[in-house]
């Protein structure tokens, strides 16, 4: 009945968005801008939050989906004047670092592993294997550049050069959000975007975050004791929960576990 009578104050509501897991276009079960933009819509517009919180546990992934997830994060949070406080599960790494940076604030765990600012590429190289099992490899292409890194060919030269192009180019990008989204407190003494990562200590010392905190101590802290926690999460599609999905999730789940074995988790 309490929020019925207009002259009593309701308790603030801080919304909850999880972003667990590998980021990525391929699957419901990554993190990515389809499946999430719904959901960040409803936790930025529900009930006039006084905050968004983010519980962040990524080892990172596509960058161009951390962009946009990113981008989506900010603009909502400036149309609704929102602020946005990111919490570090396990690990804020490489994009879930990228998405980490798009909160106003960042806390993590003490043992929380963080930074990884970097672009990678990996694939391998199976022109030998064919070749003893006598397997003829045949491409035909318009565009000299159209089969550039082919696994099945020997690598080229000028194929790499490319690719370290296009990789320095991510990586410029990935500064720059870093930068712009930590402007004032990043130190000066140390090369942060090496690829480098550390542990949630190291990392306030660096102003990759804010902190060391969890989620409801300062999340009540911040807004009362009395404060409401509004959970938001991507949901599964009915197909995936009744198995159709199930191989194409299994090897989701295979790619998402070497990802975060990177990082010892």
């Amino acid at each position: 009945m309490k929020r019925w009578i207009p002259f009593l104050k309701s308790e603030p509501t801080v919304a909850v968005v999880r972003l667990s897991g590998v980021i990525g276009p391929q699957s419901r079960s990554a993190l990515n801008d389809a499946t999430l933009a719904p959901v960040l819509e409803k936790a930025f517009g529900k009930g006039k939050p006084v905050a968004v919180a983010l519980e962040i546990n990524s080892p990172g992934g596509s960058p161009v989906q951390s962009s946009l997830i990113g981008a989506q994060i900010r603009r909502l949070a400036a149309e609704k004047n929102i602020p946005v406080i990111a919490f570090v599960e396990d690990v804020a790494a490489s994009g879930g670092y990228w998405l980490a940076a798009a909160a106003d604030e960042i806390y993590a765990d003490p043992s929380s592993v963080v930074g990884s600012i970097g672009v990678i590429s990996a694939s391998f190289g199976a022109h030998e294997f064919i070749k003893d099992h006598g397997v003829e490899r045949r491409v035909h292409t318009a565009g000299k550049s159209k089969s550039m890194l082919d696994p099945f060919r020997p690598e080229q030269p000028e194929d790499v050069a490319r690719l370290k192009a296009l990789l320095e180019d991510i990586h410029e990008n990935f500064i720059g959000h870093v930068k712009a989204r930590r402007d004032g407190k990043l130190t000066d003494a140390q090369d942060l975007f090496t690829g480098e990562i550390w542990l949630a200590k190291r990392a306030t010392e660096l102003g990759l975050i804010d902190g060391i905190g969890h989620l409801q101590p300062l999340l009540k802290e911040r807004f009362g004791e009395k404060v409401k926690l509004r959970r938001y999460g991507a949901k599964k599609g009915l197909l995936s929960r009744f198995g159709v999905q199930l191989v194409h999730d299994a090897v989701h789940g295979i790619e998402e576990r070497a990802a975060f074995a990177r990082f010892g988790l």
